[in-house]
């Protein structure tokens, strides 16, 4: 697996478009739900505004992604797919005022149940299997918590591979007859070997065979939004990398926990998983 590169400090971005829905608008599409992500504005400022939001396991504060211009500066949140629905916070310091706390309201959202028939060990884990699930987990959480610059200019992007959408984000997973944790991406059906590009503009942070998620590649876009690509037959890219848009980073396989070829892949938003459909065109 490859080591988590270092994480840099916060800096301003140029001024973004600001109305949303717009073609030209850089911002991804609000959707109040869980796995859904909220466009909050935060009013002028000369300096960029910092803001948090609880961790999704509420150990923490996690660093939010803002965006935008002194007259005009937005905190792009990340809703993660084990939200509550109900009343939510951010909070938000503004160099020279006071610490604030700005709300919005999470939705209820019913996500579609799948069932999945796939190999018995990648179920009913073995004490190795789940040893290594372990080791793996703990290295990803901490891919997970980059927070690097510069920050995106565009949160616009593309999809990493054409192709039918064979599973949708925030499925509930049944495995062989046993529940498990949504679904936290977008699967797109293609044949083996095909090019995966990169979505947007990154820095290739982790590379890796994961148990469940096969040969892998984590992108860093900055601000903490992250992209991972998953299942790859091969991997053409490695830690360190910096890739524009459109760049090849893999190709797709059927590796690691699948029941064919395909590609999944997930975006991260400070340190939630949110639907990738939300940074498509709409």
């Amino acid at each position: 697996m490859g080591a988590l590169a270092g994480l840099a400090l916060p800096m301003a971005i140029p001024a973004l478009a600001a109305a949303a829905g717009r073609a030209s608008d850089p911002l991804p599409r609000a959707l109040l739900v869980p796995g859904g992500l909220a466009r909050l504005p935060l009013g002028p400022s000369p300096a960029r505004p910092r803001a948090f939001a609880p961790a999704a396991d509420g150990s923490a504060e996690v660093p939010l992604l803002v965006l935008g211009d002194a007259s005009a500066w937005t905190a792009v949140v990340g809703i993660p797919l084990s939200a509550a629905p109900g009343p939510a916070s951010i909070h938000v310091e503004t160099p020279g005022g006071a610490p604030r706390s700005l709300g919005y309201e999470i939705v209820p959202k019913q996500y579609r149940e799948q069932r999945l028939t796939v190999e018995p060990r990648t179920v009913d884990l073995s004490p190795e299997d789940e040893a290594r699930w372990q080791r793996e987990r703990s290295h990803q959480a901490g891919v997970m918590a980059t927070f690097s610059t510069p920050l995106p200019a565009s949160l616009a992007m593309r999809v990493p591979v054409p192709g039918r959408r064979s599973s949708s984000f925030g499925l509930r997973r049944v495995f062989n007859g046993q529940a498990r944790n949504p679904h936290s991406g977008m699967d797109i059906a293609a044949t083996t070997g095909t090019p995966v590009l990169a979505p947007l503009a990154a820095r290739v942070i982790d590379t890796g065979d994961y148990f469940f998620n096969g040969n892998t590649v984590w992108l860093d876009h900055g601000g903490g939004l992250l992209s991972m690509v998953c299942h790859l037959s091969a991997i053409d890219a490695q830690v360190g990398d910096a890739v524009d848009a459109g760049q090849r980073v893999g190709a797709v396989g059927a590796t690691g926990r699948v029941t064919g070829p395909h590609l999944h892949w997930g975006v991260m938003l400070n340190r939630s998983m949110v639907d990738p459909a939300l940074f498509l065109p709409s």
